[in-house]
């Protein structure tokens, strides 16, 4: 949709600046490419504004409220008129660094803005979603600030009802990716720092009383039931009946209720069911539909159970090794961050050819289709949050930030068979604050999912002659323990790998989260010289044999899938600023190392069989 052009002069905005009055963010609506609505994906006019011109006045001390939308009449030098159909433009979803040489580097903030049409309905409710923005977002609907949301990775809405006009409208958004000591994740990280409005946005049309949430799950005490709940909102009030239909299992029932004045309420239910469950060698899937009034919305939902027992996972009841690979959200064949149902295709395509099971999503919740991606094609899931390396964890105001993000990834993918672990932390150093948190962010995932198991990546253990033994508090509130070892990478010879011995006393199932080695595909040369294939293969060949000496390991993700880029990583003619632990290059070519973890999951999948 072509931008028009809007003249921004003082008189008008000063007016606009008295009306912005932000909504209260709701969660965000479950399901929501599945709703009615209007895409805002394509082309946004841009401003970038590494000043914060836009934001703050800083001749006279001033916080403004939008680009050029607060200006004060009685200055008649801040007098503005600005033109968007002349500035240039960036596709979204999609990152700045990758669209555009110039702002590779660029971290800051950059003004979106995007015309659109709309024929409004008096009985319905708007709500303006974004998939996500890295890393904060303030945006604005017609000249009015309608929100604010932080955090790069998670879903958030705002109820824009009232702003939207019939026919022409506009949003602003104004981005800022700088990283902060105190945000999460913190200043320093091993992933590149892509900002942007990285996922979809849409503008969801949805009855004035709506199907908003739910929850539909096997029921956690039975094998022949489902059981969850539905929340319904709005602004209309009065009697409802909520249903749930899954036509291959011959189920419909109903739930009435009446609407509040608060305009939304929950309502459990549980009905008889005895659905086929989803595996990775045969992931089911069936149909269900919600509905309340004459709302519908349709979901494709797998039904399966994931517990421990002593040093064991089980998947539906049976013991399971979790042959895994972690993967970061980059395009597998493009520059840049990966958003869309086709980079996951290929992303999960490469892990199923590795022969894995498993993935681990790092360190940070990716995109949706990645998630309804892995349920279709077969494959369990470990998911993060952010709270990585050095967060400052004495810090109330970024414990809330990690819960939020925490509360956020859940919410979106609770309706997900494929995840199996929510992960809370990756690398965080042992101290009595440390643990004070994560041991909140455990309960709280708890107290939002009780179906799934809780784990975090650590690297913690402690190391005598060639005994390493895992000692760490939070690993007594984790139902599976994730390490990290860099054996014959960061420390040793590859081959001393094979003579380590492992010591654990937590009488619990653990996965290796991370071990691997650098190498620059391509490169080749004698099996002791650094980023040579030969190199990064020896690693895993004695770390594979490592592993097969830990009678407590029940899986694996190797580190990493694709080489990734990084800025940690500015290695002439060797990293250049990837990070080059892949099994597969850039561009998706196999190193050596791709086939020996491949012959390792070929015999760990013929000894399930």
């Amino acid at each position: 949709m072509t931008a028009t052009r809007r003249q921004l002069h003082a008189p008008m905005l000063a007016l606009l600046g008295m009306a912005c009055i932000a909504a209260q963010a709701a969660p965000p609506t479950q399901n929501a490419g599945a709703r009615n609505g209007l895409s805002l994906d394509g082309d946004w006019h841009i401003i970038v504004d590494p000043y914060e011109n836009g934001y703050y006045d800083y001749r006279y001390g001033e916080k403004q409220d939008g680009y050029f939308l607060n200006r004060r009449a009685e200055r008649p030098s801040d007098l503005v008129e600005y033109d968007f159909s002349t500035s240039p433009t960036l596709r979204v979803p999609g990152d700045w660094n990758s669209q555009d040489d110039k702002l590779f580097w660029y971290e800051g903030t950059i003004w979106y803005e995007r015309d659109f049409d709309l024929s409004k309905r008096k009985d319905k409710r708007y709500l303006l979603h974004f998939g996500a923005v890295n890393y904060e977002a303030v945006v604005y609907v017609n000249g009015v600030r309608v929100g604010h949301h932080e955090g790069g990775f998670t879903p958030f809405e705002f109820d824009v009802t009232d702003r939207i006009e019939d026919g022409h409208n506009f949003v602003v958004v104004k981005v800022d990716d700088r990283r902060e000591r105190d945000n999460v994740p913190t200043v320093n990280t091993d992933w590149w720092n892509y900002g942007g409005i990285t996922r979809p946005v849409r503008l969801l049309e949805l009855d004035a009383a709506h199907v908003a949430d739910y929850s539909v799950l096997l029921a956690p005490d039975a094998a022949d039931a489902i059981s969850g709940w539905v929340r319904a909102a709005g602004t209309a009030t009065g009697p409802g009946s909520a249903r749930l239909a899954i036509a291959e299992l011959g189920v419909d029932t109903g739930r009435s209720f009446r609407m509040t004045r608060s305009g939304s309420v929950i309502r459990p239910f549980r009905v008889a069911a005895t659905p086929e469950l989803w595996s990775p060698e045969r992931p089911k899937l069936y149909e269900v539909r919600l509905r309340y009034g004459g709302d519908e919305v349709s979901d494709r939902i797998g039904f399966r159970r994931i517990e421990t027992r002593g040093e064991d996972i089980l998947l539906n009841g049976e013991p399971v090794y979790l042959r895994g690979v972690s993967i970061h959200e980059e395009a597998p064949l493009r520059p840049g961050r990966a958003w869309s149902a086709e980079d996951a295709r290929q992303t999960l395509t490469w892990a199923k050819e590795l022969g894995c099971n498993f993935v681990r999503l790092a360190h940070y919740p990716h995109n949706e289709a990645m998630l309804r991606m892995a349920d279709e094609m077969g494959l369990m899931v470990w998911s993060e949050i952010p709270v990585y390396w050095m967060v400052v964890f004495d810090n109330d105001a970024v414990y809330a930030k990690a819960e939020q993000q925490l509360d956020e990834m859940i919410e979106r993918d609770r309706n997900r068979a494929s995840v199996i672990l929510w992960s809370v932390a990756n690398e965080t150093p042992n101290s009595e604050a440390r643990f004070a948190f994560l041991d909140r962010l455990v309960k709280r995932a708890r107290s939002l999912d009780p179906s799934r198991l809780i784990t975090a990546a650590t690297d913690t253990q402690t190391s005598k002659d060639d005994v390493r033994r895992i000692e760490d508090p939070l690993a007594g509130i984790l139902d599976v323990i994730g390490v990290n070892n860099y054996c014959g990478w960061y420390r040793g010879r590859p081959q001393d790998c094979a003579k380590l011995q492992w010591r654990s006393e937590y009488g619990k199932p653990v996965i290796v989260s991370e071990f691997g080695a650098g190498a620059l595909q391509g490169k080749h040369g004698p099996a002791e010289e650094r980023w040579t294939e030969e190199y990064q293969a020896d690693v895993y060949k004695y770390n594979l044999i490592m592993l097969e000496h830990m009678p407590f390991v029940r899986g694996a993700t190797a580190w990493i899938l694709k080489d990734f880029r990084s800025p940690r990583r500015p290695l002439p003619g060797i990293q250049d600023y990837w990070n080059r632990k892949g099994l597969l290059s850039e561009k998706g070519a196999r190193k050596q190392a791709w086939y020996v973890l491949h012959e390792f999951y070929e015999k760990k999948a013929s000894l399930d069989d």
